[in-house]
C-alpha cells in the first residue's frame, strides 16, 4: 500500500463517520478532482513517518471523538517533526494529566474546510478548529504556515486526499499559544 493511501486512511478514519467512498471537496464547494482512497474506518496501519502523530491522537483519547463527516484540512506533523519539540516537550504532554493541552496542540493542525495546495494562496489566513490564526507563505512551490507567535511549518507532501477534507504533511509541530508546558 503506498504512503500516501496509507496515511489518507489514518487521517481520514480520525475525521469523518462515512463509510462509502465520496469526492473530497475544495473549499471553495467545488468538487476535487481527486477520489477519496475507499473506507477509511478499515485503516488498521500508519505510515512510517506519522507514528508518533497516531500516538498522540490516541494519548489525546481523539480517536471517537474527532469522527465528523465535516470536511477538514490536516497539517499532519511527520515523525521528524515531532523530533524537533524541546527536549521532554513531547513525553510531558503524552502524560493523561496533559491530555487537553495535546488535543489543544492537535487541534492547531487542524482547519475547517478542505484545502488543496492550489487553494494555499500567499498571504490566505486560515482559522483552525481550535481558533489560532495561521498564514499561508508561498515561496514559488514551497508552502509554508506561520502561526501568531511567528512560528512555521512547511509542508513537505501534500494533497493527499481523504473522504472528509484533505491531508497535507509538515515537517514541525506547531504549539497553539494556548498550550503550556515544558520549552
Amino acid at each position: 500500500m503506498s504512503y500516501k493511501i496509507c496515511f489518507s486512511f489514518l487521517i481520514a478514519a480520525l475525521f469523518t463517520l462515512g463509510l462509502g467512498t465520496t469526492n473530497a471537496w475544495a473549499q471553495t464547494g467545488e468538487a476535487v478532482n481527486a477520489t477519496a482512497n475507499g473506507n477509511l474506518l478499515g485503516m488498521s496501519k500508519l505510515s512510517p513517518q506519522h507514528t508518533t502523530l497516531l500516538k498522540a491522537v490516541k494519548a489525546a483519547g481523539l480517536e471517537e471523538a474527532a469522527r465528523s463527516t465535516t470536511k477538514y484540512t490536516v497539517f499532519a506533523p511527520t515523525n521528524a517533526a515531532f523530533d524537533k519539540l524541546p527536549a521532554g516537550r513531547l513525553n510531558e504532554l503524552l502524560r493523561p494529566a496533559n491530555k487537553s493541552q495535546l488535543a489543544r496542540l492537535l487541534a492547531a493542525h487542524v482547519v475547517p474546510g478542505s484545502y488543496l495546495a492550489a487553494n494555499l494562496t500567499d498571504g490566505l489566513q486560515l482559522q483552525t478548529v481550535q481558533g489560532e490564526t495561521l498564514t499561508v507563505v508561498r515561496r514559488g512551490a514551497t508552502i509554508v504556515l506561520k502561526d501568531a507567535q511567528g512560528n512555521t511549518t512547511t509542508i513537505v507532501d501534500d494533497d493527499i486526499v481523504a473522504e472528509n477534507g484533505v491531508i497535507h504533511s509538515v515537517d514541525t509541530v506547531l504549539l497553539p499559544t494556548s498550550t503550556s508546558g515544558p520549552k
